[in-house]
């Protein structure tokens, strides 16, 4: 008798176990699917802030502007800020183009991390290449 109460006791400590584990299993399983979404598209941002500089320093800025909204590789950015090349550049003159995109979470880690109330970040980035001259 004394083993089959012994049974009983163990399995309701299972499930209090499971019960105090699970959360922050699912903080874990959660965070890993939204942060990885956040790097692509922060390396997606980063590469088209790239191509945009690229084309701002070989062609001008609405050819930048362009091929960076091209290479987004359809995320929504916003539009891209381009700084041109002079007409005479200097050695030290440098065509750059940031992007901006709103991230949407789509898990509820946003509300754990302060991602504001509607559940997004504005990740951006900058891309730099050196005007011809």
């Amino acid at each position: 008798m004394k083993a089959a109460t012994s049974r009983a006791d163990d399995r309701g400590a299972a499930a209090v176990e499971f019960a105090l584990v699970l959360p922050l299993l699912l903080i874990l399983i959660f965070g890993i699917i939204d942060f990885g979404r956040m790097l692509n598209t922060k390396i997606t941002l980063t590469e088209a802030a790239r191509e945009g500089a690229r084309a701002t320093a070989l062609l001008g800025g609405d050819a930048g502007s362009a091929r960076a909204r091209l290479a987004a590789d359809g995320y929504a950015i916003s539009d891209p800020e381009v700084v041109q090349c002079p007409s005479s550049p200097d050695p030290d003159d440098d065509a750059t183009v940031t992007v901006r995109y709103e991230f949407q979470f789509i898990t509820p880690i946003s509300f754990l991390l302060g991602a504001g109330g509607d559940g997004t970040v504005e990740l951006s980035a900058k891309g730099v290449m050196p005007c011809l001259g």
